[in-house]
């Protein structure tokens, strides 16, 4: 399917299913919601990186406005739903401050690989424990997917726009099993350099080499 949608250039990643609260403060933007609302329409965050607008963004619910000022500004709670891919940019639309774009929405495999995503599941964890943080999906392990755990694992925005990229689910979690490999061999490492440099100055048992 290929439609318009009013866009929402920002400099992050937003994964299907995920909620993001918002405060709106530009004109621009207050109009572009202000319309959604209206007229129950959604709009695209497009993720903007480098400098530049990206061909992928997502397609984004306004769920509720929490609270609107004396001068317009609002926060917003809002739900992305689905990954969509920018045909053609309309910078400018009749009447309005926001631009727009044509976007096509592609076939997004979700079938998950479950023995794949117990594994990753264990390696998240553990990666938390190295790092001391603690964190709750708040889902039962068995109804989560890549999108639910990406931005846990310290990917930088740039490699959330590469999963976001990634049309099919095994694909998504073997990008996260991968950076979560390299991610965890890296914390190793300082810690056990840490370990070093605390012993530096202690006295130590130390065993003689035989030559």
């Amino acid at each position: 399917m290929t439609n318009f949608i009013p866009i929402f250039p920002l400099n992050i990643v937003v994964f299907p299913g995920e909620k993001l609260n918002m405060h709106i403060f530009e004109a621009r933007y207050k109009q572009l919601i202000n319309d959604c609302v209206e007229q129950k329409k959604t709009f695209g965050i497009v993720s903007a990186t480098d400098g530049k607008l990206r061909d992928f963004g997502t397609l984004i619910n306004v769920e509720e406005i929490s609270k609107k000022y004396d001068d317009g500004k609002m926060d917003i709670k809002t739900k992305a739903t689905k990954v969509f891919v920018v045909l053609e940019i309309i910078k400018e639309l009749p009447d309005k401050f926001y631009g727009g774009a044509i976007v096509n929405y592609p076939n997004n495999i979700e079938h998950i690989n479950a023995k794949l995503m117990s594994k990753i599941l264990k390696d998240v964890r553990h990666l938390h424990k190295l790092l001391n943080v603690t964190k709750d999906f708040k889902k039962p392990d068995e109804t989560l997917c890549s999108y639910d755990i990406a931005h846990h694992v310290g990917l930088s925005v740039n490699e959330e726009y590469e999963m976001l990229e990634l049309l099919h689910e095994n694909q998504r979690l073997e990008y996260i099993r991968r950076h979560i490999v390299k991610t965890i061999e890296v914390v190793t490492g300082v810690e056990n350099l840490k370990d070093k440099i605390k012993l530096n100055g202690h006295f130590r048992e130390l065993e003689g080499f035989d030559f």
